[in-house]
C-alpha cells in the first residue's frame, strides 16, 4: 500500500494496555525509541495486534512542535 504520509516508522508492539474505548499501544521502533499510539479496542482487534506484532506506526501532522533547553 501506498501513503503520502513520509514519516512511517516500522516497529514491533511491545504492549498493548486496553482501556474501556480505547487502547495505548506502544511499538519500539529501535535505537532505544518507542512510540505510542492510542486507537480504538475496536481496531486492535481489527488489525489483530499482539504484542510481538510487525507494524508500521504512520504520523500524519499538521504541526511538529520542537522545545529546547
Amino acid at each position: 500500500m501506498e501513503l503520502s504520509a513520509r514519516n512511517q516508522f516500522k516497529g514491533r508492539v511491545v504492549s498493548i494496555n486496553r482501556g474501556g474505548v480505547v487502547a495505548e499501544v506502544t511499538v519500539d521502533i529501535g535505537n532505544g525509541q518507542e512510540i505510542v499510539s492510542v486507537i480504538t479496542n475496536g481496531s486492535v482487534d481489527r488489525l489483530h495486534l499482539d504484542v510481538g506484532s510487525d507494524v508500521i506506526a504512520i504520523i500524519k501532522a499538521t504541526e511538529v512542535l520542537l522545545a529546547a533547553g
